[in-house]
Parts: structure tokens; C-alpha cells; sequence
């Protein structure tokens, strides 16, 4: 079954990455994806918090010209360690520094979520938190996660839905989705508000 959509919006989501669009396929509702250019660099004094909230509302306000009548989503996830965040790693040797800090640790993953109607101008914007404990790691460990997995376009150098389970101790939070970047729960209740029937 197709979500329904009498007002005929379209679904754009504003993001580049392969593991949203692929939670967003869960949804079965069709949608195009839009490749934001904005800069990421965090603010001087802004909270994490405040960084995905930003980041997430500019991804999706980056597609209004060139979607008109559309529903775009916009996402930003920064995974958080004792007040550091844990941006992508984008190399093997940050990934490393990343999981040895990450070790025997609680590891917040923040979700920034934007959904913007472009025809009539309403933004809805939410935080989601989803939090993992690590198991105490050796540097052979980690080693042969990224060797194997290979996150180094993930915040937090590690992938739940892939080997990364195997690092944990446990997950703590109500949409384990939230900790790909895309929180399906949240974002089902803001489609529906915005007339688009998942259900």
C-alpha cells in the first residue's frame, strides 16, 4: 500500500546519505532526493542540540526554489561523548581516535529533523535522542570493525544496522531508527500533519 497525498505535494528528502534515503524507503512513499550545499561547520558557543537543529532546518530550506509545492526533509546527526562531538570520522585513523574515546562509554546520538512545507511556508522541527552504551574496546577490536564496516561517513565512527551492534553494551532511546539519522516515528506524525497518510 502507497501512503495517501491529497494535496499532492511532493517528497523531497534533502540529504546526500545512503542510509536515510534507505530508512525513508521503509516508508514505501515515493520521493526524490536533493543534495543540500551548506556549510556544516558548528557555530562558536552553539550546543549540539542547536547545531542539528540549524543544520537540519538549512538542508531542508536549501531545496525551496527548486521544489515548490513539496515536502522536504532536512536531517543532522552529531554523536556526543562526555560534552565532545563526534562528527564523521572521513578517515581511518579519526575513526580509530573516535571509537578508543567511545569505549566503555555512553555515546548520545542527536537527530536534528526538519520537515518543510514549501507551499505554505510551515516548518516543523524536532530533536531526537538516542543514546548507546560501547563495550570497553581493545585497538584490535576496533581495527577489525572498520576494516569490516568502514564508517567514515558516519557520525561517531559506527553503523547499528551493520557489524557496529557487536561494539555495544546497550541502546537506550525510543526510535532506533534516530540513530541512522532518520527518525521514521517523529517524522511519520509530521507527514501526517502535513496531510501525508503513511498508514
Amino acid at each position: 500500500m502507497t501512503a495517501s497525498n491529497p494535496e499532492k505535494l511532493s517528497l523531497v528528502l534533502a540529504s546526500t546519505s545512503p542510509f536515510r534515503k534507505e530508512v525513508l524507503n521503509r516508508l514505501n512513499i515515493p520521493f526524490t532526493t536533493y543534495a543540500p550545499n551548506i556549510d556544516e561547520t558548528p557555530e562558536i558557543g552553539e550546543s549540539p542540540t542547536e547545531l542539528v537543529t540549524r543544520l537540519a532546518k538549512l538542508k531542508a530550506y536549501s531545496a525551496h526554489s527548486i521544489h515548490p509545492r513539496s515536502l522536504i526533509i532536512g536531517s543532522d546527526q552529531v554523536a556526543v561523548v562526555e560534552n565532545t562531538i563526534l562528527g564523521k570520522p572521513g578517515t581511518h585513523e579519526q575513526a580509530v581516535k573516535q571509537l578508543t574515546k567511545a569505549s566503555s562509554k555512553q555515546v548520545d546520538f542527536i537527530t536534528g529533523l526538519c520537515v518543510y512545507n514549501s507551499d505554505t511556508n510551515q516548518t516543523q522541527i524536532d530533536v531526537v535522542v538516542f543514546s548507546v552504551v560501547f563495550r570497553k574496546l581493545t585497538l584490535p577490536q576496533i581495527e577489525n570493525y572498520l576494516s569490516i564496516d568502514k564508517p567514515y561517513n558516519c557520525s561517531g565512527s559506527f553503523k547499528s544496522e551493520g557489524l557496529g551492534i557487536a561494539l555495544l553494551e546497550q541502546m537506550n532511546g525510543t526510535d532506533p531508527t534516530a540513530i541512522i539519522g532518520l527518525p521514521l516515528i517523529r517524522l511519520v506524525r509530521m507527514l501526517e500533519d502535513d496531510g501525508i497518510v503513511v498508514i
